[in-house]
């Protein structure tokens, strides 16, 4: 038996209610389901916030009072990772003044877009720092060789950066298939980014056999209706909080043991709350 962190990303930046009538959408929302999502099994969740309107935002102050209401319905060992994505709409520029207003315990970065213009080392020195516990957004085999050489260069000042493989993002109708995992696995091992911590999403109808994979070779996993609405039998689930148990139900029956509290801390290099 092994520990396992199973997070939960709830909503995203595009899905509706339109696409099923249990996204959350508010703070209140978001609260409640990371409760939920936490007695169900998950250890952390991936936050997203939405404007009056709907759309992802990236605002500070938002993200603190969303922050506030998750901890004060949730609890202290959940952990919540916010995210940085830019959705076509915020530059890295704008990414970093939300890290840099913020200064969360935990956020998530993609590669290609932190870096689409330049390499910002001051900024992530500064999150060294402060200890900024930093996921690592890869998408595909190029993103693994372009994380691996910003650490070789000392750009990414991090000596165990955490990875998240995401499948099927960009496959035809964005459905994820569980072999999509071995090209990263096999990336990894060539930069020598092997040993460190790595979870996987999965887009679509695959999202449960591609989770499964990630399980038996020793990984952690992301789940929720930012990726993905369906059981593996196709039907789709009620809610964030139904995925979340079936994801733990699967990780129990192949070994793994979901984790929460300091395990899930240590597994996302989060040294603070």
């Amino acid at each position: 038996m092994s520990d396992v962190l199973i997070m939960v990303a709830p909503n995203g930046a595009r899905r509706t209610r339109a696409d099923h009538p249990a996204l959350p959408l508010t703070t209140a929302d978001l609260a409640a389901t990371a409760a939920a999502c936490h007695r169900a099994g998950a250890g952390a969740i991936h936050v997203h916030i939405r404007d009056a309107g709907g759309r992802h935002v990236l605002d500070a102050g938002l993200y603190r009072e969303t922050v506030a209401a998750i901890r004060a319905e949730a609890g202290e060992d959940l952990v919540i990772q916010i995210t940085s994505e830019a959705v076509g709409r915020y530059t890295p520029a704008e990414q970093q003044a939300l890290i840099l207003a913020l200064a969360p315990a935990a956020v998530s970065i993609a590669v290609r877009e932190m870096f689409a213009d330049g390499e910002p080392v001051a900024f992530f020195a500064w999150m060294r720092e402060r200890a900024i516990a930093v996921q690592h957004i890869l998408y595909d085999i190029a993103d693994v060789r372009w994380l691996a050489d910003l650490r070789r260069r000392g750009v990414i000042p991090d000596e165990t950066p955490r990875l998240l493989y995401v499948l099927g993002r960009y496959a035809a109708g964005e459905e994820s298939d569980p072999d999509d995992l071995e090209p990263f696995l096999a990336a990894a091992e060539e930069e020598g980014l092997s040993a460190m911590p790595w979870s996987v999403c999965a887009f679509g109808r695959g999202e449960t056999a591609s989770l499964a994979a990630a399980l038996r070779r020793g990984g952690h996993v992301r789940v929720g209706f930012e990726n993905s609405l369906w059981h593996e039998d196709g039907r789709i689930a009620a809610d964030n909080a139904e995925r979340s148990a079936a994801i733990a139900d699967v990780a129990r029956r192949l070994g793994r043991v979901p984790v929460d509290g300091a395990a899930a801390r240590a597994i996302l290099g989060v040294t603070r709350t």
